[in-house]
This record gives C-alpha cells, sequence and structure tokens, in this order.
C-alpha cells in the first residue's frame, strides 16, 4: 500500500475546524502515563498539541509527521518536531515509549508503519494510541463518494484513509512483532464546529487534489456534500459527526 496523499495542511484552519482532536485524545495521553525521563515518540504529531502535554511531564519527546507545515507549528512551541513519513521511521531502538492520536489513518501502508515503531523502540517499550477504527465517519464519506459521483469524479484508493477493524489491526501489529495487544472500538459522536464543510475543507484537500477536482470548486462542493448529510448529521445542537475511534496498546517483546 501507499501513503494517502497529505492533505495541504493549515495549522490555523485545523486549530478552529479540528481541535476537538487533541482535546479528544487526553484520555489516550492518560493512557499513556509518561514518566519524567523516559524518551517518547509521537508518530503523526501534527502542531503539537498533545506533543508538548507529554513533554511538560518530564519526558524526552520527538515528534514526526509528514506534514511540513504541522511541523513547523509544533517547533513553534519549542517541541523536537521532524518531517518524517510514519511509514518510513528512521529510529533504531531509542524510544521507551511511542504514542499516536488521530494519525494512523492517513498511514496506508499500515505494515511499514508497525514495522517503523518496533524498530524504533527498545526492548520491552510500549505503543500506546488511538486512530479511526471500522465506520469511523461513514456518514460523512457516504455523503463524499455520492456526491463526487454525481459530478463525475472518485477518490483514488490511495487517498481514502485507512479504519480497520480491530481484528485486521491485531494481526498487522501482531505481525511486526509485538506482543499484549490490546484493541477496542469506540463510538465517539463528535461535534464538528465548522460543520461538515469546516471538516472536508480541513481533511479532505489531498484526496480531492487526487480526485482531479480543481481548487476553485472545492468549496462549492464541500458545501454541497453537507447538504447531502444535513438530516443525518445536523441537530437542534449543531453538527455531530459518526466518529468511531479505535484506541489500542501493546509492547514490543523483552
Amino acid at each position: 500500500m501507499t501513503r494517502a496523499p497529505a492533505s495541504h495542511w493549515d495549522p490555523q484552519a485545523y486549530a478552529t475546524n479540528a481541535g476537538f482532536v487533541p482535546a479528544l485524545g487526553q484520555p489516550v495521553a492518560a493512557l499513556l502515563a509518561a514518566r519524567a525521563g523516559e524518551r517518547i515518540l509521537d508518530v503523526g504529531c501534527g502542531d503539537g498539541v498533545l506533543t508538548a502535554e507529554i513533554a511538560a511531564t518530564g519526558a524526552s519527546v520527538v515528534g514526526v509527521d509528514a506534514s511540513p507545515e504541522m511541523i513547523a507549528a509544533a517547533r513553534g512551541r519549542g517541541l523536537d518536531a521532524r518531517v518524517m513519513s510514519g511509514e518510513a521511521l528512521d529510529f533504531a531502538g531509542e524510544f521507551d515509549a511511542a504514542f499516536s492520536n488521530a494519525a494512523l489513518h492517513w498511514m496506508r501502508d499500515a505494515g511499514a508503519v508497525a514495522r517503523g515503531v518496533m524498530r524504533a523502540l527498545k526492548p520491552g517499550a510500549r505503543f500506546v494510541g488511538e486512530m479511526g477504527g471500522a465506520g469511523n465517519v461513514a456518514t460523512i464519506w457516504s455523503g463524499i463518494h455520492a456526491e463526487l459521483a454525481a459530478r463525475g469524479y472518485t477518490v483514488p484508493a490511495s487517498a481514502l484513509h485507512w479504519y480497520p477493524s480491530v481484528e485486521d489491526f491485531i494481526a498487522i501489529y501482531a505481525a511486526a512483532g509485538f506482543t499484549e495487544i490490546a484493541a477496542h472500538l469506540i463510538d465517539r459522536p463528535t461535534p464538528l464546529p465548522g460543520g461538515v464543510k469546516g471538516w472536508i475543507d480541513t481533511f479532505m484537500t489531498g484526496a480531492f487534489d487526487a480526485a482531479g477536482i480543481a481548487p476553485a470548486a472545492q468549496a462549492e462542493i464541500a458545501a454541497a456534500i453537507e447538504a447531502r448529510v444535513a438530516d443525518r448529521l445536523r441537530g437542534p445542537d449543531g453538527w455531530v459527526a459518526d466518529y468511531v475511534r479505535l484506541r489500542f496498546t501493546m509492547r514490543k517483546p523483552d
């Protein structure tokens, strides 16, 4: 598999329309339970909001992300943040733990990610995280596929997100050599401050580019997709997306 085309990340738009991502990642950071003096790898660190919170424990944290724009934002927080794909991690046996929040579903070559994290960890080290799981934002994706099909577009497979079942996820990480793998799905209806259009503007630019949609047409298409799913996702208190998260813990053998 190849990595999904990266969105043209805008850190300010991300903070406005997707600030819920790090906020709702707090339980995962707590599950990591970072300790002072540990060296920790944050895979897909984004703009570094959660990375900074982990570093505040006294741990030494390295954040990696494929987006130069997001890495620049993370470095602006004073973090050790590096432009690096999670599918091509360049570390060997130096981390006491690895962490990832809302990032692994962007990485199409899941086996490469699993093997890279395995190489990066010390024997006995842990990997803790959360990502989109089977059924994640299914209603939004149904609207995307329907609207694009009506306009003669198709999102290529390389631009689709990877939302695995628990069984598929465990199989990939077990094949990479991890043990004590625990994973489960969590239904988490999630308010969207910018509506579905804001979600699409933030997360789907790369996929729309890959589908051959001209940049000038993307905002109008996003609005049309929002209208398609309004009866299912807009309630009296605003827009709520049908998020499903896959939360996990595992270890590298001693």
